[in-house]
């Protein structure tokens, strides 16, 4: 299952974009307001859960400054990553997306792809006040 964001504008360089997102306590910042859990396991590791969902895990895994970051699940029974493509678009200015790709079967993708394109969709709305 492919799921993308809303692209949206960012009034910071793509080099400032990536910095943001490349500390993973910043996440905290962007996460819905339905946030039950938020905690911080590593440098590059992160926990969190929203209301009645399961605690998820997101490890870093993948970075090419200043246009790419890749999270992806560490552990739990899904596998998925959220992937942050940054491009410039003019001076001091970036445009975001956030992809989602996981492996689910159909029953599963049918019940998560609704909650999971809200969640993506808030990250990247929150990224424009946020970053």
């Amino acid at each position: 299952m492919n799921l993308e964001s809303p692209k949206v504008i960012v009034d910071k360089t793509p080099q400032e974009t990536f910095d943001f997102l490349s500390e993973v306590k910043n996440f905290e910042k962007l996460m819905p307001e339905n946030i039950s859990k938020f905690e911080i396991l590593g440098d590059d590791t992160f926990l969190f859960a929203l209301k009645g969902m399961p605690e998820i895990i997101l490890k870093k895994k993948e970075t090419e400054a200043p246009n790419k970051i890749v999270l992806g699940a560490d552990g739990g029974k899904m596998d998925f990553s959220l992937t942050g493509n940054i491009q410039e678009t003019t001076d001091n200015k970036s445009e975001v997306q956030l992809a989602f790709a996981g492996d689910f079967n159909p029953m599963m993708a049918m019940m998560v792809k609704g909650p999971i394109s809200k969640f993506i969709e808030t990250l990247v709305t929150k990224m424009t006040t946020s970053v």
